[in-house]
């Protein structure tokens, strides 16, 4: 019995099982970003400031409006197949003006389980507030001037649900 096809198809599975796992560690490529988005079902990018991020509301790596345009190394991660994402930028001259979520209660906002190397280990759950404001409920935490922002996806009050948006100061 011939297991030479055994033999590749076991090496092919523990190549790609390793690539899996290393995946998030590696630096940006074409070649880990096609397995990132096909493994992960994930896309990342990076923009030297908020101003520099797409401007319509659906567009994948657009912005919340409550997101200060000064704010600088802007990191954005997206679940391709749902509404997650993970954004981290370090703020500029203007002020992140305080989470709010106006008169509603903010519904629960469950940890997205996405994988970038720039999101910090352990729980950011401390801190945490919620921002209500746009498309999508987000809990956000400010450590010095970096500010760390993430979504499952849960609705905010903002256009999905026919409720107008509250303006960002500054």
């Amino acid at each position: 019995m011939n297991r030479r096809p055994l033999v590749i198809a076991a090496a092919t599975v523990g190549v790609l099982a390793t690539a899996a796992f290393a995946l998030p560690n590696l630096p940006p490529n074409p070649v880990t970003d096609t397995i990132d988005n096909k493994v992960h079902k994930e896309k990342g990018k990076r923009f030297a400031s908020a101003a520099d991020a797409p401007k319509r509301e659906k567009a994948p790596f657009a912005l919340p409006s409550w997101i200060p345009k000064d704010a600088t190394d802007v990191r954005i991660r997206v679940r391709t197949t749902g509404e997650a994402r993970l954004i981290r930028f370090t703020l500029g001259a203007t002020p992140l003006d305080g989470p709010q979520c106006g008169a509603s209660t903010p519904k629960p906002v469950g940890n997205p389980e996405l994988h970038a190397k720039w999101w910090p280990g352990g729980s950011l759950r401390d801190g945490a507030r919620s921002e209500c404001r746009g498309t999508h409920q987000y809990q956000v935490v400010v450590r010095g001037k970096r500010v760390y922002a993430w979504t499952d996806g849960t609705p905010g009050t903002g256009s999905r649900d026919g409720a107008p948006a509250l303006r960002a100061h500054g």
